[in-house]
């Protein structure tokens, strides 16, 4: 058999210059025209098939294999983020504003990395192996739905996806079957009185006072009608009113996000929010709008394939671990929703290198072996799918 292993270190310093490149030159969800161009030329040297754009601005590699075994998917997401970058690395963001703070740079450098691998190797694939590099993962509506309504997953059997993780040690990996990542709800309310002098405040209706009940009360729409053994999060995340201390304004308004791991208890909390808005109004005479934006599906691996990546894992003494619950998003899962999948973490956390700041920080780096362990893990994967003849190899 291969040794997975062996052939990705063998390509991690080629990882590794693929990953500081794009670190370079990082660019925002949806703009990701640069990474697109780069990517497609890096494939255009290897035999595969490459589709572009599909969707908006992805790209789907595809390397057919002699034999009648199954089609896997593997993706990588490749757009960055509206931050300033505050570490002191020679690749450093060259672009003001916009960093690769959460990973994807290394996500692209991986999958090209596997890309490189099969490409020595064709003469043992069985089957089909597509590589999805999707466009726009951080900004719902996200480039996952995009690029499944343009077709990126026909013929597809399966497919799996990684993120590496700061909060995780380099070189485990971690997954669980079933709910893995939450729902990333958004929500944006306006509550519109009658301003006035603060010192008559009896000839007002403070939105501000109103708007303060409604954040004191939304708490117990989790702590006091939700079953304890489910899990949901409702955040405020911003709270804007008035101009001066002695004036009552006409409006307030906040924003939050609402996070859930199932559609019947994130319908509960929109419903709530919505009542609780519904009697502050009949009770203080005043009017509001309740924008609810829902965000991307729940990750929920299934089982069947959460057990290929943790034998993956094991086989290649990775130090396999069952992740907890996360609260936060990804739209990998409307991957899910359309194919058996499951998605895994990678960790890639390490403070020597001080790797170990969290995901979204302008300090925000990995401990670069973690690519390597990533890599093997993916073509493991493919192995147990028996998409690689093992006779072969």
């Amino acid at each position: 058999m291969f040794d997975w292993f062996q052939l990705a270190q063998q390509k991690e310093s080629r990882m590794i210059q693929v990953r500081r490149y794009l670190h370079q030159y990082p660019e925002l969800s949806f703009e990701e025209h640069h990474t697109h161009d780069y990517i497609v030329n890096q494939l255009s040297q290897l035999s595969c098939d490459i589709r572009t754009p599909v969707g908006r601005n992805g790209i789907v590699a595809t390397f057919k294999g002699r034999g009648d075994g199954p089609t896997i998917a593997l993706r990588a997401d490749f757009d960055a983020l509206p931050i300033d970058e505050l570490t002191n690395v020679d690749y450093k963001s060259k672009n003001p504003g916009v960093m690769h703070a959460c990973g994807h740079d290394g996500h692209t450098a991986i999958l090209l990395g596997v890309a490189e691998i099969i490409e020595q190797h064709l003469s043992s694939l069985n089957g089909n192996v597509v590589l999805i590099f999707q466009y726009g993962e951080e900004i719902m509506p996200g480039g996952s739905q995009e690029m499944i309504d343009d077709n990126c997953l026909k013929d597809v059997d399966k497919v799996y996806g990684n993120h590496l993780w700061s909060g995780y040690p380099t070189g485990m990996i971690y997954s669980r079957p079933g709910a893995m990542m939450a729902s990333p709800d958004e929500f944006n309310i306006t509550i519109r009185g009658k301003g006035g002098h603060g010192a008559k405040p009896h000839e007002t209706i403070d939105p501000i006072v109103i708007m303060a009940e409604f954040i004191m009360s939304a708490q117990k729409i989790v702590s006091r009608t939700i079953d304890p053994v489910k899990q949901a999060v409702i955040s405020f995340g911003m709270v804007q009113a008035g101009s001066a201390d002695n004036i009552i304004p006409d409006t307030a308004f906040c924003k939050g996000t609402v996070r859930t791991f199932d559609t019947e208890v994130q319908s509960h909390v929109m419903t709530k929010m919505e009542k609780l808005l519904q009697g502050l109004a009949v009770a203080n005479d005043i009017t509001y709008t309740f924008d609810y934006i829902k965000g991307y599906l729940p990750v929920h691996n299934h089982p069947n394939n959460y057990e290929i990546v943790k034998q993956a894992a094991n086989d290649m003494n990775l130090r396999f671990h069952k992740s907890e619950l996360m609260m936060i998003g990804e739209d990998f899962a409307h991957y899910l929703k359309v194919r058996p999948g499951a998605f895994f973490l990678t960790g890639c956390g390490n403070p020597e290198k001080d790797t170990m700041h969290p995901h979204h920080s302008p300090n925000f780096n990995i401990d670069e072996k973690a690519m390597k362990y990533a890599t093997c893990e993916f073509l493991k994967i493919l192995e147990l799918e028996s998409v690689i003849d093992r006779a072969t190899s």
